[in-house]
Parts: structure tokens; C-alpha cells; sequence
């Protein structure tokens, strides 16, 4: 955690992200039930930018019901942009996907100008626990790791008892709502599960938590299902999400700090942008404006493919957003760090 307080550029920062156009995350009812992991944004950009020299970045997220069925376009493109201002950093910096979602993350980094072989695929089997991936480059190295927009298994009753809460364990309302079928399952935000197809990276941060304190986390996510949630209480997710498979959605994962945004890419950049801000570099991100992004967007869809993870359609948009909403919060940062 930060010395001292979080500046208030960041806490601009932090708003600017917080917002929820599409009414179809989380963020969207923090006006009922309170904010989620406030200060997160601040303490992680004030951990990375006083520790960080080795960075592994988790992303990609699998779409099977996509047309086609494919990489969707909300992760990829936070995780370069966050990847592209810590190497201009100095900091060795790569990004880690899973084989369904690598092909279309190099797409996306050609585009984005990143070094296609800093974009790591690695793959866990049933009986790796992750701890493979840390005896070998890039994982030998990291001091941090992060998930952006990256499934992860939801709770089983032992997972909801070591949760840090206020209150008693809803042991008895979980059972109600998660059967014991969909225990420790990765599900979609329609609740359908998709195991096969998440590639088992949610391994790496249970090998870190149990066996390497010294790499911190960070997760950031929009929805529930991510890696990181797991940071806040079950109940508290479940009472912010819709339909009957609400239960099944919320991710055991928890992670050191939680990053809780409207459209996770948003997530990304804000973490860019107080990093930089906190190294008086802002400049770093000058190259980075709508165009470009837009740039990177197209291609990412076209040579991935790449599908919006809303409408499950190969076009250059992002949680179902059109292109100028969904650029917004970048804009504002870039007017905030005096860019623009």
C-alpha cells in the first residue's frame, strides 16, 4: 500500500472509469450497494510504480458462441496499452494468454506496435498446478502479476468460508443458488459454463497465493466472473447481478488489489495512466490517443478474429459499446495527464 495518499489525479482517474454506460456490469450499482474496492486503482499504480520490474499480464477471453468463435475485444487491448507504457517505463513487461486466445493477442500487439514475442502463450493442463510456468521464463522473474478480463472458476463452500467478510458465511443461501455441479466452474456472464475453454491460468495466481508472496496481484474486471473478485464477499456480488444463474457468476479468485470498472479495458488504461503519473511521464501515453486505439481495434477484429463480448459479432466495438462512448474514459485521461 501507498505511504500516502492517493493523489487526486488518480482519484479523477478512478471516476472516469467507474461509469457504466450499457447498464450491464457491475459499476452500474454502485449507487444502491456502494463502491467496490475503492482505493484499489490508487494503491496498485503506487505498488507498481515503486516495485514492479517484472510484469506478466493475464488476458483473453474466449468467446465458443462468438461469430466466429473467438478472442473478445474487451482485455486484449487494456493489457497492451497497460504493457506498452511499462516497458516505456523500464519495465520488462509480458502479456500471457491461453492457445484459443494467442493467434488473435498477436494480431492485436502487430497493431499495437508491441513486440509480438513479449505475447506468451502458456498452457496448464488438469495436473499442473501452474507451478511450471514460474520454473521458466517470463514467470522466473515476475515481481507482479495481473489479470485483465480473465475468467475464473466461482466459489465452492470452502472457498466462500475463508472469504474475509463482516458478517456470518451465507453458507445456506449459497447452496440455494449454486449447485454443486457448477462448484469451481468458470461460467460466462449468461452463467453458462465454459471450462473448456479458459485454459486454466486462473492456476497461476492460486500458485502465487499459496507459494509466492513475494509476486503481488492485481485483477481487474467489469462483470463478477474475472480473476479478482474473489477479493470481495460472494453475497455482494450476487446481490448486484441479474437471473437465476446470478449465483454461479462471481469468481473465487481473489487477488492482492481489485480494479472494478465499467469495460475492462478501461481498467487498463487508468492503471497506465497513474502509473505514469506517478513517474511525472505522463508523455508516454501521447501516442496512444482514439485513432490509434481505433486503429488497434480494427485490426484486432479482423486478423484475430476478434468478437464483442455482448453482441458475440466480429465488428470494432467493445461490451457492446459504439466506438466514441467506449473511448471516453481514454479521452478524459488523456485531457487529465495534460495530453490533450
Amino acid at each position: 500500500m501507498p505511504s500516502t495518499p492517493p493523489s487526486p489525479l488518480i482519484a479523477q482517474l478512478d471516476e472516469l472509469i467507474r461509469r457504466d454506460p450499457a447498464q450491464r456490469g457491475l459499476i452500474g450499482t454502485e449507487r444502491e450497494f456502494g463502491a467496490l474496492c475503492p482505493g484499489h486503482l490508487a494503491a496498485a499504480a503506487a505498488e507498481l510504480a515503486e516495485n514492479a520490474r517484472s510484469v506478466g499480464i493475464v488476458t483473453g477471453f474466449f468467446i465458443p458462441g462468438g461469430q466466429p468463435p473467438a478472442a473478445e475485444t474487451d482485455g486484449p487491448l487494456g493489457s497492451l496499452f497497460l504493457a506498452a507504457i511499462l516497458e516505456k517505463l523500464g519495465v520488462e513487461t509480458h502479456v500471457i494468454t491461453d492457445s484459443r486466445c494467442h493467434t488473435a493477442l498477436c494480431a492485436a500487439a502487430r497493431a499495437m506496435e508491441f513486440p509480438s514475442d513479449r505475447v506468451y502463450q502458456t498452457v496448464i493442463d488438469d495436473n499442473d498446478t501452474g507451478e511450471t510456468f514460474f520454473q521458466s521464463a517470463p514467470g522466473k522473474q515476475l515481481t507482479h502479476l495481473i489479470a485483465l478480463e480473465r475468467v475464473g472458476p466461482c466459489h465452492t463452500a470452502d472457498s466462500l468460508t475463508i472469504q474475509l467478510r463482516g458478517g456470518t458465511v451465507p453458507l445456506k443461501e449459497f447452496q440455494q443458488h449454486v449447485p454443486p455441479a457448477a462448484h469451481d466452474r468458470c461460467h460466462n456472464m449468461r452463467g453458462e459454463a465454459i471450462d473448456a475453454y479458459s485454459g486454466n491460468l486462473h492456476r497461476l495466481f492460486e500458485f502465487v497465493a499459496q507459494s509466492r508472496s513475494d509476486i503481488k496481484t492485481i485483477g481487474i474486471g467489469d462483470g463478477a466472473n474475472e480473476i479478482g473478485m474473489g477479493s470481495i464477499p460472494w453475497e455482494n456480488l450476487h446481490r448486484r447481478l441479474e437471473g437465476d444463474h446470478a449465483g454461479r457468476v462471481p469468481c473465487r479468485i481473489a487477488t492482492d488489489w481489485t480494479i472494478v470498472t465499467g469495460t475492462s479495458n478501461w481498467g487498463g488504461y487508468a492503471l497506465a495512466a497513474a502509473i505514469a503519473h506517478l513517474n511525472d511521464a505522463p508523455q508516454h501515453l501521447a501516442p496512444y490517443d482514439s485513432a490509434q486505439q481505433f486503429h488497434v481495434l480494427e485490426q484486432f477484429v479482423l486478423h484475430g478474429p476478434a468478437v464483442d463480448g455482448v453482441t458475440r459479432r466480429q465488428e470494432p466495438t467493445v461490451d457492446g459499446l459504439p466506438f466514441l462512448t467506449y473511448i471516453q474514459p481514454l479521452e478524459g485521461m488523456r485531457q487529465l495527464l495534460g495530453i490533450d
